[in-house]
């Protein structure tokens, strides 16, 4: 049993370390790949971004009310993205455990939402949703609508409010 846990433990190490900046010495994210995308050759390489959102909306959660996407699925922001770009800096193996938020159209729609939205392209020419500047992303270890799994993880990762603003951050 404890052999079991001690793999399941480093396992999920491993893969949140993806998370990390590759250029953050001594952390163990893959290294970049010639197209700068991070490890895997892409935006999330190898894996499904989340599905194109049709708007966002708010919801109550245990975190109070956070933004959500129109299924439902809590939205996230980076702490390693800087505000206002036109790229997301979460890529390869990140991409992968938080896919982006995609819109459908060229303006996202939002429901209560203050905060401005707008979108920034993907590296495969989709748009990524951004709210207040930040792009947003969904967590895959939220399995189920108003989970709110990934708030604080390695004091990065963030829900956020009606104006865009971190939630606890």
């Amino acid at each position: 049993m404890r052999r079991t846990w001690a793999i399941g433990a480093l396992a999920l190490g491993l893969l949140l370390a993806g998370c990390s900046s590759p250029a953050t010495t001594g952390s163990s994210a893959p290294p970049a790949s010639s197209d700068g995308y991070g490890a895997g050759g892409g935006y999330g390489a190898g894996t499904s971004s989340t599905a194109a959102s049709t708007g966002l909306k708010l919801a109550k959660t245990s975190l109070g009310e956070v933004v959500v996407t129109s299924t439902g699925m809590t939205a996230y922001v980076f702490d390693k993205d800087t505000k206002g770009t036109q790229k997301s800096a979460c890529t390869g193996a990140c991409a992968g455990l938080w896919p982006a938020i995609l819109a459908t159209g060229d303006t996202p729609q939002g429901e209560g939402i203050s905060g401005a939205l707008g979108t920034i392209p993907t590296p495969d020419g989709k748009k990524q949703i951004t709210l207040d500047g930040w792009p947003l992303y969904t967590y895959s270890g939220d399995t189920a609508a108003g989970d709110v799994h990934g708030q604080g993880l390695q004091g990065i990762w963030w829900v956020v409010n009606a104006s865009g603003a971190k939630v606890g951050g």
